[in-house]
């Protein structure tokens, strides 16, 4: 039977002093492995910063908070891919309210860092700040900074500067730990001001190193991981360490490595991204065992995924996906991919569970690795616009179920069961006697059999390639359910009654058995629903989601205390949420998303979205009599299942009109490719050695760019020299990253364009660094004596994330060598690229595009001297054209409208344009390339209520016709909430008198 907390708490008083600091102590404490005795309890409460002290410790089923059981439900987020606070509590509002309860995060060294010494956590960077955000939305959070951390971001997230140091790095280098140990104590000195075990925040654990695989068996290796686990305890980090082993490899589990003595305080995870075509793997108690079996690697730790596959990333060229982007991620691994898999992975005893990504957001600026574009949407559950998808279905129910019923904390393994065609994992909990049935088909057609269970045999039907979960024995508050058809998602105390909530796919009939010794009276609320009592059993069914929800209530019998039956399917489940306030828990049904709850009084206060006409349903504590609606009180009736319920629909959010976009005026740039230019301002290229990995050509000099300084975005070349009379042939050798271009002009005549070719999925699509040669002829007329200068424009793309460990994140980038057809001339090179780092928007934000350097992307900018044009627009040129208009919108502070910018031209056009909005390098279209063509627009870059710039800065090829085609802005969702008016300026000073200004509501400057 079920623990009352009153008890859990008496028998885990004990136990809770053999794992004080379990996980978490200073040298020499004690594991918490021995707190095996925990019973199964109460959950913790949802974190926030109280200034008290708090344990982590840990056992083989979970970790153990303040001597309770916590399963980790997290999700995947990173605050450098949404670059506007006032976003990152929508975001964090929106996991919480569906099921989450902690918040992964890398914290990208590159962003942070834009040169040796130098840091930067203000503004968009305020790590301080989005670590408040997530206690004050109750979330732990689970922080990950590197020093590498992979992430499909430039560099594996090293800053560009470090490409052109001494040292190794990801090894035990002296000269590579030293900026290391820098960038950690910039860290957490801002993360041990928020750490759960303190009381000031809600740092839960905490990762070093990513995906490290390299120099396991190395004393490099070994002593490179001992080094950052030192380092980071020593700044006073606390919290259980972690690394996420690249797979099941087994590789840094407990004792692998020195930890200067401490005991207990590192766990083992592992990363997995199954494909959708393949059969979900056995991680853990129903696995092949061993060190590469998973969890099995670490048996005295809980079973733990740092990273499990919510999507999956998108190459230049669409190559994963076939050309149809992330929504083709979000197709194949849909709410039926994450019930086949998530619920696998927690048969097998996985606790400790991180979706990558459950909101991906935008790999704006040159913030994207060589192996994607600008969108990093990446299928996941809340899509890059931040709306949320269908696919948070399962995350939502298994998200509350696992926090509002204890018994899934502690399972074992059970006696085998199997039935035709489906796969059946059988577990039960030692404390409650609770039987836990995961049915699995893996088939491609639908089966329906009877399932055989301690209760009985249960007719199933699970659809082809899905899954689903059924108990048996599950303490219902005071009563014991025998058995249900539909899953369970949440069981809580509300008021004096209980709630129990069901759901599964429309249209399945939910058969529940409720154990009753005594006749109870039963009361159909809703028509769907149907009842009968017969030899101590009451047998209740219900219709899932056919009328929406569907309410039973249970009184008397052998309890006093009520029992609520809730039925829902899918789309009505996400919306139901449950919240806990300091007076007492409630549930909400009928929002699209319920933020904030509190009551004052008799009063519930309630914040949240609407998108479609709903009503709103609130049970909770006794004496509430009135809802206050985002700041509104509306008129309700209390109903028979003890709900305040509204008396008429709140009506669905109302259309949102966007401009179109004219008024565009053009400039054409490139004056570097002139021979009259004056470059004398430009760094002379003139370096004879480089930490590069990429070979000096012997004799000539260092045309790599990082080695003077340039690190992100476009780099211009010229190279001067005398005489041209015998030169036949300009070969120019360079090295970028995926869809990397050069372009070259001779005396400020076109030679040509190169450009690196699009990835396919079987050999490129994870390529990172690519070299080649681009030959030009040289027309005899411009072969003459006397000075010429050749011109050269690479666009470089990112850097290499170096995964194996190579330092190829120092590949060159930029020219690497020229060579001469016909003649050997002396040639004088000089170099730029992007100018200082923008003090706002940060290092990635520019390059060295002529008109970037002059502010051409910045608001207030004077333009007024440009041509006039309107789009579509057909011209034939190599080089830069710059285009800019702007517009204004004028949406209602209390609509949330995701924006985007899209643009569509004849495919075979290949040309390439950069996108600023209002300053902000929103990311690369490539017209001939693809797949993107739509770009989000966030809001706070984006004024919703205001007038912004949108400036286009588009790379054309000689080859064929350029656009822009037709570009226009493009609704992606819409929500009415609460007033979003709150205002404040970020102002991007520079040398000129033009600025911009970012609004937030969440920092005050």
């Amino acid at each position: 039977m079920a623990l009352s907390r009153r008890t859990f708490s008496a028998l885990a008083g004990s136990a809770a002093l053999g794992f004080a600091l379990g996980g978490s102590g200073g040298p020499g404490a004690s594991s918490a492995y021995a707190a095996h005795s925990v019973p199964t309890g109460p959950a913790p409460a949802p974190p926030r910063v109280d200034g008290e002290h708090h344990t982590i410790g840990y056992d083989q089923y979970s970790l153990l908070v303040d001597g309770r059981r916590l399963v980790v439900w997290s999700g995947e987020m990173h605050p450098f891919r949404l670059p506007s606070p006032s976003l990152w509590r929508d975001v964090l509002q929106k996991m919480r309210a569906h099921g989450y309860n902690a918040v992964s995060i890398y914290v990208a060294w590159n962003y942070h860092s834009p040169a040796p010494g130098q840091y930067d956590f203000s503004g968009i960077r305020d790590l301080d700040l989005f670590l408040r955000m997530a206690a004050e939305t109750g979330l732990y959070v689970i922080l990950r900074p590197g020093p590498y951390i992979n992430a499909e971001v430039d560099g594996g997230g090293f800053p560009g500067w470090l490409t052109a140091t001494k040292g190794t790095a990801r090894t035990a280098d002296p000269a590579y730990l030293a900026h290391v140990d820098e960038w950690l104590t910039q860290v957490n000195r801002i993360a041990r001001r928020h750490l759960f075990t303190q009381g000031k925040g809600t740092i839960l654990l905490y990762q070093i190193e990513n995906e490290y695989d390299a120099h396991v068996h190395e004393a490099t290796g070994r002593d490179y991981m001992s080094h950052l686990y030192k380092k980071v305890r020593a700044d006073g980090i606390d919290v259980p360490l972690f690394h996420n082993d690249k797979g099941r490899n087994g590789h840094w589990t407990p004792g692998s490595f020195d930890t200067g003595g401490e005991r207990g305080g590192w766990l083992y995870g592992f990363d997995g991204y199954p494909s959708p075509t393949q059969t979900p793997p056995d991680w853990g108690h129903f696995g092949p065992g061993g060190l590469t079996g998973g969890a099995t690697a670490s048996p005295r730790t809980p079973g733990f995924v740092p990273e499990f596959g919510g999507g999956w990333f998108d190459p230049w060229g669409g190559a994963w996906f076939d050309g149809k982007g992330y929504a083709e991620s979000r197709r194949t691994r849909d709410s039926a991919y994450e019930r086949r898999f998530y619920l696998t992975n927690l048969a097998n005893g996985l606790t400790l569970h991180n979706v990558y990504m459950t909101f991906g957001g935008t790999s704006w600026g040159w913030l994207p690795a060589p192996v994607v574009y600008t969108s990093y949407d990446y299928g996941a559950a809340i899509d890059e616009g931040r709306n949320v998808t269908e696919k948070i279905a399962p995350m939502h129910t298994l998200g509350h179920l696992l926090q509002r019923v204890p018994d899934f904390a502690r399972l074992d393994r059970a006696a085998e069961v199997k039935a035709p065609g489906l796969k059946v994992y059988h577990l039960t909990n030692p404390d409650t006697g609770t039987h836990v049935y995961v049915a699995r088909n893996d088939g491609s057609e639908q089966v329906t059999t009877d399932l055989p269970t301690d209760a009985g045999r249960l007719p199933i039907t699970v659809p082809a390639r899905d899954a689903r979960m059924l108990t048996t024995g599950l303490p219902l508050g005071d009563r014991t359910l025998k058995h249900c058809t539909a899953q369970p998602m949440l069981c809580m105390t509300v008021g004096r009654q209980d709630i129990a909530a069901f759901t599964g796919r429309y249209g399945d009939m939910a058969d529940l058995v409720l154990k009753c010794p005594e006749e109870p009276v039963v009361t159909r609320l809703d028509a769907e629903a149907a009842w009968a009592y017969d030899s101590n059993e009451l047998h209740v069914n219900a219709p899932l989601g056919v009328g929406g929800l569907t309410r039973v209530m249970v009184e008397k019998g052998e309890s006093d205390t009520p029992l609520l039956l809730l039925f829902a399917n899918d789309a009505t489940s996400v919306r139901i949420f449950p919240y806990d306030t300091p007076s007492g828990a409630l549930l909400v049904y009928g929002p699209a998303l319920l933020r904030h709850a509190e009551l004052r009084g008799s009063e519930v206060h309630l914040t949240g979205d609407i998108t479609g006409t709903t009503s709103i349903e609130v049970w909770g504590p006794r004496g509430i009599a009135s809802l206050v609606w985002n700041g509104r009180t509306v008129p309700t009736r209390v109903t028979m299942s003890g709900s305040l319920m509204t008396t008429g629909m709140l009506p669905a959010a109302p259309e949102v009109q966007l401009p179109a976009l004219g008024g565009w005026r053009v400039r054409t740039e490139n004056p570097e490719a002139g021979p009259n230019f004056d470059d004398s301002s430009w760094k002379v290229a003139d370096r004879t050695s480089s930490y590069s990995v990429t070979p000096v050509p012997k004799g000539r000099p260092v045309l790599f760019a990082d080695d003077y300084g340039f690190h992100y975005g476009d780099v211009w070349y010229r190279g001067t020299f005398t005489d041209a009379s015998g030169i036949e042939e300009v070969s120019l050798a360079y090295s970028t990253g995926t869809q990397g271009l050069l372009m070259a002009w001779l005396d400020g005549e076109p030679l040509g364009t190169h450009r690196m070719p699009v990835p396919d999925k079987d050999t490129t699509a994870r390529k990172g660094s690519w070299d080649a040669t681009a030959a030009f002829p040289v027309r005899e007329r411009l072969r003459t004596p006397g000075r010429h200068v050749l011109s050269v424009l690479v666009r470089r793309m990112q850097r290499d994330m170096d995964g194996k460990s190579l330092d190829t994140h120092k590949a060159a980038r930029g020219l690497t060598a020229a060579l001469f057809k016909g003649a050997s001339p002396e040639v004088t090179w000089r170099i730029q690229g992007e100018a200082a780092p923008d003090p706002v928007r940060g290092p990635m934000n520019n390059g060295g595009l002529y008109g970037e350097r002059e502010g051409w992307h910045l608001p207030g900018f004077p333009d007024r001297d440009w041509e006039a044009v309107t789009f579509p627009r057909a011209e034939r040129r190599q080089g830069v054209t710059w285009y800019r208009t702007t517009f204004r919108l004028s949406v209602p502070a209390d609509i949330d409208a995701s924006v985007g910018l899209t643009l569509q031209d004849d495919p075979y056009r290949a040309y390439r344009a950069q996108i600023f909005l209002n300053g902000w390098n929103m990311g690369q279209y490539i017209n001939n390339v693809g797949p993107q063509h739509t770009f989000v627009l966030p809001n706070g870059i984006l004024r919703t209520r205001g007038t912004n710039t949108l400036a286009l800065a588009v790379l054309s090829e000689f080859t064929t016709l350029s656009g822009p085609g037709n570009v226009q802005l493009t609704l992606l969702g819409r929500a009415t909430g609460t007033d979003r008016s709150g205002r404040h300026v970020f102002t991007c000073t520079r040398r000129r008198s033009f600025h911009v200004e970012q609004r937030s509501p969440d920092r005050m400057t």
